[in-house]
């Protein structure tokens, strides 16, 4: 009777060894591979495929099955050392650290470790048993993965908690280790598990950035503010910010012009605008990018709680966020500040107001201080609205114009500050 227990012990503990390398197999084998072997016609790859395809209903199986496999063997070693000792607890502290040493070794760190080497071999195999133990036992796992949500604060997973984007963000922190896949490539992936968690009003561009055209200008007004500006999409308003009404697509507005040269002065921009769209700023960067993907609609209106314009955001915007900065071709690096002449100087746009003072030896008023902190943003206090090139302003005796737009979003880059000659403007 105790020989027949040990053997079956020793072959509960083999069993959960080779579940225990299914998992690590599964889990390791990519699609891509599993395509080549389909293609090289090597025997079960198709089975491979159809378990990879609902992988956590699998995988639940054969923790359900490898965990069955050490509580039974752990049961069964107990009851040899107890009939081999009279003293329970020392048997049972026998028991403990013989079956902590076998689970840990024999069915922990070998098995998964030959299951990450030869993940093809295991695969196909594990394969196999998996979907033998899901036609068996499937009905009672979804029964049990049940009664734990049940059971656990918060909302459950219906297929179970055992295969999870943690998991799979750790095998991409493992590739990068190995050096299967570059820097670069690890932070765009998790990059794309980030953008569900991420919100439009975290990536839109902001009201106080955003470049518009009122309802009445004319179609050469639009046309040469979009070229000044850089951006082929511009929102048109009604009475205010807020009253957004449609959205001027100066390639429409380009062919207008083209084929009715007299438009340009005699049609205004609101008999060419198409409709506007309008999204909650909470909306979800992964739902909006496939909305907008299938709508074909690349730019989008950003409204608050209050129904207010709170900015814009275009496809570029959330894909930016996955593929990083997109700079321009022009965008070379610059000094922030420059004299180029006597009396001419060249500054960046996000140079600090302060550094600019001491640079020009001028010293600027309180009130032009008030909520900004660079030259981009003093020129856009006093222009009411954001600076686009030729954009001018006099101030402390210099005369401070917008130079070209950097950048995807064409963000003023430098501003060219002029001394103002005494008698210059006296005409």
């Amino acid at each position: 009777m105790s020989l027949a227990t040990l053997f079956t012990a020793i072959f509960l503990v083999v069993v959960a060894g080779v579940l225990a390398a299914t998992e690590s197999a599964l889990n390791s084998i990519s699609r891509l591979r599993v395509d080549e072997m389909i293609d090289d016609g090597r025997r079960g790859a198709p089975r491979v495929r159809r378990v990879l395809a609902d992988l956590p209903r699998y995988l639940n199986v054969v923790l359900f099955v490898r965990k069955g496999c050490e509580l039974t063997a752990t049961v069964l070693v107990a009851v040899l050392l107890l009939d081999r000792n009279s003293r329970q607890v020392v048997a049972l502290a026998q028991t403990v650290a013989i079956m902590l040493v076998v689970s840990y070794v024999v069915i922990g760190v070998g098995p998964r470790t030959l299951g990450k080497q030869h993940p093809e071999s295991w695969a196909r195999l594990g394969a196999f048993l998996s979907v033998i133990l899901a036609t068996i036992l499937g009905p009672l796992t979804r029964v049990l993965i049940s009664l734990g949500n049940a059971l656990t604060p918060g909302k459950g997973f219906p297929s179970g908690p055992f295969s999870s984007e943690e998991e799979l963000r750790d095998l991409v922190d493992q590739a990068r280790e190995r050096g299967l896949v570059e820097q670069n490539q690890h932070e765009m992936i998790h990059s794309v598990f980030e953008l569900g968690d991420t919100i439009a009003r975290e990536l839109m561009v902001p009201r106080t950035e955003m470049v518009w055209i009122e309802r009445g200008k004319s179609l050469r007004q639009t046309l040469s503010l979009a070229l000044r500006s850089g951006f082929s999409r511009v929102p048109v308003t009604g009475e205010n910010l807020d009253d957004i009404i449609g959205i001027a697509y100066i390639k429409d507005v380009a062919k207008r012009i083209h084929d009715h040269h007299e438009a340009e002065s005699t049609e205004k921009v609101e008999q060419w605008m198409r409709p506007a769209t309008f999204i909650p700023e909470s909306k979800a960067a992964d739902e909006l990018l496939r909305e907008m993907q299938a709508k074909q609609i690349h730019l989008a209106i950003v409204v608050d709680e209050y129904g207010g314009t709170a900015g814009l955001i275009t496809i570029e915007d959330i894909l930016e966020e996955i593929v990083g900065e997109i700079a321009d071709e022009f965008d070379d690096e610059e000094a922030p500040f420059e004299w180029l002449s006597e009396n001419r100087a060249r500054a960046l746009a996000r140079l600090n107001i302060e550094d600019l003072a001491a640079d020009l030896n001028i010293e600027f008023d309180e009130a032009d201080l008030d909520d900004v902190d660079t030259v981009g943003g003093l020129l856009a206090k006093h222009l009411g609205r954001v600076p686009i090139p030729g954009s001018e302003m006099e101030m402390q005796g210099f005369r401070f114009t917008a130079e070209r737009p950097m950048g995807r979003r064409r963000r003023i880059g430098s501003v060219m500050i002029e001394r103002i000659e005494v008698g210059q403007n006296d005409d």
